[in-house]
């Protein structure tokens, strides 16, 4: 007879997540490192109190509260400030963490739950798997209508966490006590999916959560899930082989994948061996390091000029581990060759079968590896590849211009500057974070990153409000790193809570805050749609009725000392200079607040981005706006030439 144990709900789930591992190459870790959780009457009598009750025990324990493995039997709790901030942080961690590992976030029903609709959004477009654990409404219904219960004349079943449905990967809810098993495996099944990893949600209704149950003792024993790594089918790999050697021009676009997979070094030793040059995406910045002879940078519409005049005439273009999204193929009109062909080596064939191109639906590793051997002697011709160098010689002149780091040190920076303080002052294993705004631009364009892991900007979803809380994430799984974040006052406001957390925890963080009184992305932005700044600065309502009286007097320093960080100000590129190093130096969470002037001073990546302008409009600037984008719209390609 099966042997039983006598537990809640709750207590079955947080003593079955401690028990999880995932396992690559033979390397195993635990997947759900640890739980983030608010709570409010939805989850504190139910998860809070197995949380508690599981610290409580592995506390007592004689064995340092380790389990048979030598592992942690407990699940740590970490207390948070926001449900949306505590999916970002564990985005944050789960991305160091190459999506091996992630973290837990449990929130009351009602707002709480409501709150994790854009984190599990972001995760979810990101594919970085995070998983979420909100309360719900009675099961039972025996108390009719609840506080925070959405009443809905389609059915009584709905609550406020089906929002969460569509940003979801997975998505169940507990009924009762026997369907847990089944709910918790596969939510580990999806949590591990490096296809289709996301936002993975158990919906757990108040009443449920307490209820006990007498489990069979071993859905609670270890379990490792297995990481595969997909090989590339022989007949595809001759056809990608045949397409590079009949290549004149071929290019690498690198994408997130490859440093998911682990496969910067074989990245390295593909172009080394070929000659061909590589460019990255937001994501996959880091798969080469900056100055590597091959490296011509980011690409598309916060590209290098290098890595986009390149795209404009390859032939050949063979994209490792990137989903092509808008920013990549700047709006489809990055590739102009007519007979421009694409490999596209994914995990994913949703992104392998993109711009028709031929799908190597295999780990990025494995793929470049059989590819090198099978291209062994072939490299592209010398004066291409010289050529590709040449123009990332000429880019990096135009960074250390935008940069000049030199310059007048009594001046208020540009946030070119600001950037190339940052860049220059930090360590080559130091991680840069940012996520919306202009910084994410110009840090693609101009960062020099030298570690694989050294850059980690959200761009997918682009969520303002992601930096603080991503980056404690990113500490939280590098803690022999020096993590800076990088943030402008419009994100800040959005999001700085977890600064308290930081500071809780004893995780140190290099908060750089960039003041320019408003944002500078969408003021840039409104420029060329024929918007003219409008909404994007930071200023009192003036008689003419519209928000264009004096800059608001802001204090973000002062807002951020009082979350308990250090914080030092700037105001001259000199002075930043001088707090940057002494926040890099400090064992504390430390901001560092800069005046900068509105213009960023970055080099243009000469590319574009669709963002449609007004058809028809009574303002001359928004005519000319309209006039310019019909000219650009005319640059964008169907790529619907089948591989051939």
């Amino acid at each position: 007879m099966t042997e039983r144990i006598q537990l809640t709900v709750a207590q079955a789930v947080v003593k079955f997540l401690a028990r999880q591992y995932s396992e690559r190459d033979g390397v195993r870790q635990r997947l759900i490192e640890g739980c983030f959780g608010i709570f409010g009457h939805g989850n504190i009598a139910g998860l809070g109190q197995a949380l508690m009750q599981l610290e409580v025990e592995a506390g007592r324990s004689g064995d340092g509260g380790r389990d048979g493995d030598g592992d942690r039997s407990a699940l740590r709790y970490f207390q948070c400030r926001n449900e949306q901030a505590m999916v970002h942080t564990a985005v944050g961690f789960s991305r160091m963490r190459n999506r091996l590992q992630t973290l837990a976030c449990t929130t009351s029903v009602g707002p709480g739950a409501t709150n994790l609709v854009t984190g599990a959004a972001l995760a979810t477009i990101n594919r970085i798997p995070v998983l979420l654990l909100p309360g719900d409404v009675f099961a039972t219904r025996a108390s009719g209508t609840v506080l925070q219960q959405l009443e809905s004349p389609r059915g009584h079943d709905i609550s406020v966490n089906d929002t969460l449905r569509p940003v979801s990967v997975f998505f169940d809810r507990v009924w009762r006590p026997e369907q847990l098993p089944s709910v918790l495996l596969g939510a580990m099944r999806a949590l591990t999916d490096q296809v289709n990893t996301g936002a993975v949600t158990i919906a757990l209704p108040q009443d449920v959560q307490a209820e006990a149950w007498d489990w069979p003792v071993e859905l609670f024993d270890a379990r490792v899930w297995h990481i595969a790594r997909p090989l590339p089918g022989p007949s595809l790999v001759e056809q990608a082989v045949a397409a590079i050697r009949a290549s004149k021009r071929p290019l690498i676009v690198a994408g997130g994948g490859v440093a998911y997979s682990e496969a910067t070094e074989a990245l390295r030793e593909f172009a080394e061996a070929t000659g061909i040059p590589v460019a990255e995406t937001q994501a996959g910045k880091g798969s080469l390091a900056w100055d590597h002879p091959q490296a011509v940078g980011a690409i598309g519409a916060t590209g290098t000029t290098a890595a986009n005049k390149l795209a404009a005439g390859s032939d050949l273009v063979i994209g490792v581990g990137t989903r092509w999204s808008d920013f990549t193929t700047a709006s489809m009109s990055a590739f102009a060759d007519p007979a421009v062909r694409f490999v596209n080596i994914n995990v994913a064939d949703l992104d392998g079968l993109k711009l028709s191109g031929l799908s190597v639906v295999a780990d990025a590793r494995e793929a470049l590896q059989a590819l090198t051997t099978q291209l062994a002697g072939w490299r592209a011709e010398p004066a291409y590849t010289g050529r590709a160098s040449d123009l990332a010689a000429d880019w990096d002149v135009e960074v250390a211009v935008a940069y000049d780091v030199g310059g007048d040190l009594n001046a208020v920076p540009r946030q070119s500057q600001v950037i190339g303080t940052v860049n220059d002052l930090s360590g080559p294993r130091d991680v840069v974070v940012c996520a919306a705004g202009s910084m994410p631009g110009d840090l693609h364009k101009m960062w020099r990153t030298s570690d694989p892991k050294g850059y980690q900007v959200e761009y997918g979803y682009s969520c303002m409000g992601y930096e603080i809380a991503g980056g404690l994430g990113v500490k939280m799984a590098s803690p022999d790193r020096e993590v800076i974040v990088m943030v402008g006052d419009g994100s800040y406001l959005m999001m700085a809570q977890e600064l308290v957390t930081a500071v809780q925890e004893g995780v140190k963080l290099v908060v750089v805050i960039v003041q320019n009184h408003g944002f500078a992305s969408i003021g840039g932005l409104s420029e060329t749609v024929g918007a003219s700044q409008f909404g994007t600065q930071y200023r009192y309502r003036g008689q003419s009725g519209r928000l264009d009286g004096d800059i608001l007097p802001i204090d973000l320093a002062a807002n951020a000392a009082s979350l308990g960080a250090q914080v030092l100000r700037a105001d001259t590129l000199g002075s930043f200079r001088q707090c940057l190093a002494e926040a890099l130096a400090a064992t504390w969470t430390t901001v560092v607040h800069v005046e900068c002037d509105l213009a960023t001073g970055s080099p243009s990546s000469k590319s574009w981005w669709d963002v449609p302008v007004a058809e028809v409009s009574s303002q001359p600037v928004t005519r000319g706006a309209r006039s310019a984008y019909e000219r650009a719209k005319t640059s964008q390609r169907s790529h619907l030439r089948p591989f051939a």
